[in-house]
């Protein structure tokens, strides 16, 4: 078995990597009051971010402390493998446990606090039978969730079950561990098993007994070869564990057993199939007490056998700096083992000076040392013993192997995307912040993080992403986003809409998206496909047009300014990136094109296939191409003004805004009128292309064009193609009428009437699939164009000199930051990514006590749209009727929480069956006897304020106030 993640609450220190610097200085984590004694507190044990979780307030203050740990460490631990429950296709399973503790007579005592509140809701919320269940309820798992209670060794043994359970297939993935948390410092002064001065000395001389702790501690487990065939960051591998007791052969019930231990010890060894010889250090149990060391230590030397002239094993125990964190023990030492194996280091056992008496380890190859040890690399692999004992007599026993070796990552320049999210804008800024920090210690591939980072977290609503090449590149662009948190990004339950819009001629230029070519095999596809089938017609490779050998570049350039040429090939491009973001996931739900464009957005739309499409803009440029020279200029004036000043031979070709045209014809022509412009229209620019397109120039090609349009076979559209030639949405009888398409030619380009149809739309998402911003800016101008709407260009444009691959991941982290979801696999062709270790979600914690105000929060669970926190909040709609009103008031009271709308969910705010049935019994006097009886049936199937009102009132919601 494979430990792909972890996660830990220990005393005195606050991640994995402190505790790691903790062992190896020797440090002793324990607080001593001044009363005297000791214990391992861990920091904040009432803090916790029920709106994370999707815990109502009033719940969250219910739940016992240990279930608030547990579920952070379970997510933490998850995000440190790698995965996101939401997305995770596999079952995953949970096993742990939880020390005792008396949170249920505390809320007993404090029953004024919970009015309403029944003594079984209290016993679900403190019980600690129903501490792996909340896990897998909370997260979404499918696995087992199994608790466990086996006393101290607790948590060992939900280790052990968790891998027979990958054994026998019952889960794909396995959180394991426990927790203890008593939120107290109480050192139990008076118990003869603790030590008088606070100080764990385990097998040491001066061992004068054990010191009381709290802990939390996760591993996430998987098939070792599943997690080498998923590219999962290995931590450490479990060859083998074993269980035993100790039956009646012993002392007392509470009195450990050598027998049992060494049944467990030798058990572990055979499922292994390791000998003892192999494994150069053992983390005891070892509590610091005289009799309870001596036993351990028989019980691993008979295990262990007579040991070889050479034999040397080094024994240790990290309850000499913790404490003893009881249910939690075990899987604390474990961690400390795979730390140890990762660092080839062996910490040293704080305190210890010399040896106690009543060891005898000199029995044994074993050999305690307070310092820490270089624990050099042998023939084999490093290997390691867990030993875990429970009071009763349950024992574990673990052997831990370090991680194969990991491939080098492979050498990588490619441009990659990070994207983070996170609940709110502080947790966001705060995620840049540990990110950063990360990456300017660590010298971890760029990919694997932007892997990691893409498919092992989930999405929330508040959004940011870089893009670098490198890690300082990356580095830069968290530094950024640490001080400028990103505004929220409210993802929809559905994809927002999408609209591919396609420029024409503008833009083109030679070596546009050479990047993508040469990266990218659905975009080098499409292309080659277009230049393929154009090279029989034009006598050239389009591609060495567009990505010239070294000295070519200015005889492709004047290739590429005649229509013949320029207007295969940007409709490749075009047609390329549509692919491109095809692969992506990143789908159009409408199209409009511009001009030449309207080529490309027909094979979107399905009109068109790509070789039919291509057909007609080989036949349309190669026409152009014979036509007399042409100017075409801009003109910053509404199409009524410009319409008188035009002379013989001129046009209106486009009109691209309310006060903006594009004018075409004759240079001779067009040369005089750009001369008579003056005021706000002297601010025209000449375009840069020169084509006669749209004008009555083409009135000698139309026939001949009209002969290739002929030549293919166009269907009705699958999807709205908004027309830029009449400004609205193509029908089925204009897609396959050839007058339509020969027309297109000639007529003028309408793409401001078109451009209102799309945004009258649903269209939240505009995406300009081509060189530049030329209809982003048409789109940005135009009087529909308001707030509200995301304008995203694929390319740059030729001037700015930005990297194509750049853009292209700049596009699409500003698509999935407003919210279309993203299919991470396509970014990551040619190089197979690995999971990777990073920092997980800082958690925005309150606190939660008996003997303070419940705090307010918002809710929603992990992953889960956030829902509004009320009229004054995120726009959420205030109920209005006598019905919503008396509704919501019900809801705030029951669910304690401040603010709500009628859009609302019931349980995303935090609610469940129980909650349900409570609001029900006070929401019947509230609405009176004319209204319907509800049921928790209804409260499910009408979970916002709004359908239950409708529902009580026997209507439908009025129409036009959705939300």
């Amino acid at each position: 078995m494979a430990v792909i993640g972890m996660a830990a609450r220990i005393p005195g220190v606050a991640d994995l990597d402190a505790f790691w610097a903790a062992l190896l200085a020797g440090r002793d984590l324990i607080t001593r009051p001044a009363s005297g004694g000791g214990y391992g507190a861990v920091a904040d044990p009432h803090g916790f971010d029920p709106a994370f979780f999707g815990v109502a307030p009033r719940d969250a203050l219910m739940l016992d402390p240990q279930n608030r740990v547990l579920l952070e460490c379970a997510w933490e631990a998850l995000e440190h493998a790698g995965y996101d429950p939401h997305t995770y296709p596999g079952a995953v399973g949970v096993y742990a446990g939880s020390g005792e503790t008396d949170h249920l007579a505390a809320l007993r005592s404090r029953r004024d606090r919970f009015p309403g509140v029944t003594d079984d809701q209290l016993r679900l919320a403190a019980g600690r039978d129903f501490l792996t269940q909340r896990v897998a309820h909370t997260l979404d798992l499918r696995g087992p969730a199994v608790t466990v209670h086996t006393g101290c060794s607790t948590s060992l043994v939900a280790v052990h079950l968790a891998c027979q359970a990958l054994l026998a297939g019952d889960c794909d993935m396995a959180l394991a561990g426990g927790v203890t948390l008593r939120g107290t410092t109480d050192t139990g002064n008076g118990d003869d098993l603790l030590s008088p001065d606070g100080r764990c000395r385990p097998f040491d001389v001066d061992a004068d007994g054990m010191v009381g702790a709290d802990g939390a501690g996760i591993v996430v487990l998987k098939r070792l070869s599943d997690a080498l065939e998923d590219g999962d960051h290995v931590d450490a591998v479990l060859r083998g564990s074993a269980l035993s007791n100790d039956g009646s052969g012993k002392v007392s019930f509470t009195a450990p057993s050598v027998a049992g231990q060494v049944a467990a010890i030798r058990s572990a060894h055979l499922v292994a199939g390791v000998l003892p010889d192999t494994i150069g250090y053992v983390e005891a149990h070892g509590t610091g007490t005289a009799i309870g060391d001596a036993m351990e230590v028989r019980a691993l030397s008979e295990a262990f056998g007579q040991p070889g002239p050479s034999q040397r094993c080094l024994l240790g125990s990290v309850k000499s700096n913790i404490g003893h964190s009881d249910t939690a023990a075990g899987v604390i030492g474990l961690i400390k083992v795979v730390l140890a194996l990762r660092h080839g280091l062996v910490p040293g056992t704080a305190h210890f000076r010399r040896p106690h008496p009543h060891l005898d380890l000199t029995a044994g190859p074993f050999v305690v040392t307070g310092e820490a040890t270089c624990w050099p690399e042998g023939d084999g692999p490093r290997r390691a013993g867990v030993n875990s004992t429970g009071v009763g007599g349950t024992n574990a026993h673990l052997v831990v192997e370090e991680a194969p070796a990991a491939p080098p990552p492979p050498d990588d320049d490619h441009c990659h995307l990070l994207p983070l999210s996170a609940r709110t804008a502080a947790a966001l800024a705060e995620s840049a912040a540990r990110l950063r920090a990360r990456l300017e210690r660590d010298p971890v591939a760029l990919g694997d993080v932007a892997w990691t980072l893409q498919t092992g977290r989930a999405a929330f609503t508040h959004r940011a992403f870089v893009v670098g090449r490198s890690r300082d590149e990356a580095v830069r662009g968290l530094t950024a986003l640490t001080g400028r948190p990103q505004d929220a990004v409210t993802s929809p339950a559905e994809a927002p809409h999408t609209a591919f819009l396609f420029p024409g001629e503008y833009g083109l230029h030679v070596g546009m998206a050479r990047e993508l070519y040469a990266h990218e095999p659905v975009f080098r596809a499409a292309v080659d496909a277009c230049a393929v089938q154009a090279g029989a017609d034009l006598g050239l490779d389009l591609r060495q047009m567009l990505y010239p050998e070294p000295g070519t570049e200015a005889e492709a350039e004047t290739r590429l300014a005649t229509p013949a040429v320029r207007q295969p090939a940007l409709f490749a491009v075009q047609h390329a990136l549509a692919e491109l973001w095809g692969s992506r996931g990143v789908s159009p739900h409408s199209v409009l094109g511009h001009g030449l464009g309207a080529y490309a957005a027909a094979v979107c739309a399905g009109v068109l296939t790509r070789a039919d499409a291509l057909t007609l803009v080989l036949a349309r440029g190669r026409l152009l191409d014979r036509l007399p020279e042409s100017t075409v200029a801009a003109v910053p004036l509404p199409e009524a003004d410009v319409l008188p000043m035009l002379t013989d031979g001129m046009a209106i070709a486009a009109v691209d805004g309310p006060q903006r045209c594009v004018v075409s014809g004759p240079t001779a022509s067009v040369g005089p009128f750009l001369q008579r412009l003056d005021g706000p229209a002297a601010d025209t620019a000449r375009v840069q292309i020169a084509s006669a397109a749209h004008s009555p120039l083409v009135d000698d090609i139309l026939e001949e064009f009209a002969d290739a349009v002929a030549s293919v076979r166009p269907g009705p559209p699958r999807l709205p193609w908004i027309s830029d030639r009449t400004g609205a949405q193509v029908t089925a009888h204009d897609a396959v009428d050839p007058a339509y398409w020969t027309g297109h030619l000639r007529h003028t380009v309408r793409f401001s009437d078109a451009l209102r149809t799309l945004l009258a739309g649903p269209a939240g998402i505009l995406l300009e699939v081509g060189p530049g911003h030329a209809l982003g800016s048409l789109i940005r101008q135009h009087p529909d164009g308001g707030p509200g709407r995301t304008v995203v260009q694929s390319l740059p444009e030729a001037a700015e000199r930005a990297g194509d691959a750049a853009a292209s991941l700049r596009a699409t982290g500003m698509l999935w930051q407003a919210g279309l979801p993203v299919h991470w696999p396509a970014l990551h062709h040619g190089r197979r990514p690995g999971r990777v270790p990073l920092p997980t979600y800082p958690f925005q914690r309150e606190r939660f006590t008996l003997d303070a105000p419940v705090p307010d929060a918002a809710h929603g669970s992990p992953g889960a749209t956030e829902p509004g926190a009320g009229p004054e909040s995120d726009g959420a709609t205030a109920p209005r009727t006598p019905a919503e009103k008396a509704i919501a008031e019900v809801w705030r009271d029951v669910l304690q929480v401040r603010h709500v709308g009628i859009d609302d969910d019931f349980f995303e705010l935090g609610g469940h069956s129980l909650h349900a049935t409570r609001m029900l019994s006070r929401l019947g006097p509230v609405l009176g006897d004319e209204a319907p009886p509800l049921t928790v049936m209804d409260v499910f199937d009408h979970a916002t304020i709004r359908e239950l009102a409708a529902l009580v009132s026997a209507s439908a919601p009025p129409e036009g106030t959705g939300p």
